[in-house]
């Protein structure tokens, strides 16, 4: 697999040198850029492409996570900050982890081990799962959408459902950011199965999926 191309947005600089250390010393990332400001980082994105984005939350003019929220396509995430309490809300915008600081090495290491086993995820054509105490071979084309029913995710393919005992976010991890999106904290749809977009609800198939508040922008600015 090629390098994962990545860039640090934070606005402390012994912050960023930390980062920066740790993404050379971790020869599976290469680091394109490094920022202090979102306005530099927003520009940079116009014209170039990262796979991966060290985006700290508590940035003098805007948060990370609203930042996040105004990306048209943004690169995978790990956010950085010193309070854990944002942790919910970064997860709920589909980051690949949230490192509170002060950040160790073997803590950095772990997260960009996620990134690897996602990217490496979009690269695949069909996943394992294990089902009524069988293992399914789920081609990644044939599924519709993941629906998160209590301990459980239905998955939705064009020629079976199948029930799995796992979380939607582990599921969505497994099968890549690039082609599945989330747009309900219980849904997850292929964009390619997407018929049409009426208000808040997404038709999938036969199916009439909700489109919740809280990713519906992101959604959207993705198409």
């Amino acid at each position: 697999m090629n390098k994962i191309s990545c860039a640090i947005l934070d606005d402390e600089p012994l912050a960023r040198d930390i980062l920066e250390q740790f993404a050379a010393a971790n020869s599976k990332l290469n680091l394109i850029a490094t920022f202090s400001n979102a306005v530099d980082l927003k520009e940079f994105l116009k014209k170039e492409k990262i796979d991966l984005l060290f985006l700290d939350i508590n940035l003098p003019e805007i948060s990370g996570i609203e930042l996040l929220k105004m990306l048209p396509a943004p690169p995978m995430v790990i956010f950085t900050t010193a309070y854990p309490q944002y942790a919910v809300e970064g997860f709920e915008l589909d980051a690949v982890d949230y490192l509170v600081k002060p950040i160790s090495f073997a803590r950095f290491q772990k997260a960009v081990a996620k990134v690897t086993n996602q990217k490496s995820s979009t690269e695949i054509t069909f996943i394992m799962l294990k089902s009524d105490k069988k293992m399914y071979r789920i081609e990644l084309d044939s599924i519709l959408y993941l629906e998160s029913v209590g301990d459980y995710v239905k998955i939705c393919t064009q020629n079976k459902n199948l029930i799995v005992h796992d979380t939607i976010k582990n599921i969505h991890l497994m099968l890549g950011y690039s082609l599945f999106t989330r747009v309900h904290k219980s849904f997850v749809i292929a964009i390619k199965k997407i018929s049409y977009i009426e208000g808040n609800m997404v038709k999938i198939g036969e199916t009439l999926i909700p489109i919740s508040q809280s990713y519906k922008e992101n959604f959207l600015k993705m198409l």
